[in-house]
């Protein structure tokens, strides 16, 4: 592995502040418009592969936001991270909007736990977009909401831009994902008996999900 200038570390650095500022600024806007919110259904397209191919880097610890002072970014290098970052954003926000906007705050965070987990398998996807909509469109999708139809009908304004809010904020760090799941990388609703989960080690039931990851006994048994 290269190792990094501080100068490089810097400006890697500024990308990234940038880029959380334009997503924080968006979220902002959608308070505004969330009553008035109507998706354009013929605008959905299918994640793009460069997208898919992208890996975010999630912060630790809180960050501070500001804008940052003098010209605006603009070489092609900035605008690929923050349109890759913003596409990220936007594939968090709607895995928690489809899998649990009626499960609040706990509820949400549960599913970015198993976004997160799975992005830290690396075998489902090396980005949330990836995870996300790994089989998008297929009847064996990850998420069903990327194959049911879900993604055409009208989003509940109030509850989007909630699942918007706090995807920015489990993305800058303001909401941590305190391992609620137990490091779980498979979820479903309670109301549904998926035969993949006699296969797995169940770790917790949140709200209306039931989680659960690899059984590692199980496995060294295999």
């Amino acid at each position: 592995m290269s190792k990094k200038t501080p100068d490089a570390l810097r400006r890697s650095d500024r990308v990234l502040v940038g880029a959380l500022t334009v997503v924080l600024a968006a979220v902002s806007a959608a308070v505004g418009a969330a009553a008035a919110y109507r998706p354009h259904t013929d605008q959905i397209k299918p994640v793009p592969a460069i997208v898919a191919q992208a890996s975010v880097p999630v912060a630790a610890e809180p960050v501070s936001i500001r804008v940052p002072d003098g010209p605006r970014m603009h070489s092609p290098a900035e605008e690929l991270v923050m349109n890759k970052l913003m596409a990220e954003h936007r594939c968090l926000s709607e895995a928690l909007y489809y899998e649990a906007r009626g499960e609040g705050d706990r509820g949400q965070k549960a599913i970015a736990e198993v976004i997160f987990a799975r992005m830290r398998k690396g075998n489902y996807g090396h980005s949330i977009c990836a995870v996300v909509y790994e089989g998008a469109g297929q009847p064996k999708c990850q998420f069903s909401f990327t194959c049911n139809g879900d993604l055409r009908q009208r989003k509940q304004g109030g509850a989007w831009m909630r699942a918007q809010m706090l995807a920015a904020e489990i993305l800058t760090g303001e909401q941590q994902l305190r391992g609620a799941t137990g490091g779980a990388t498979n979820f479903h609703a309670v109301s549904v008996e998926p035969d993949w989960a006699a296969e797995l080690a169940r770790t917790t039931q949140i709200g209306n999900h039931i989680f659960y990851k690899k059984d590692a006994a199980r496995s060294r048994a295999m």
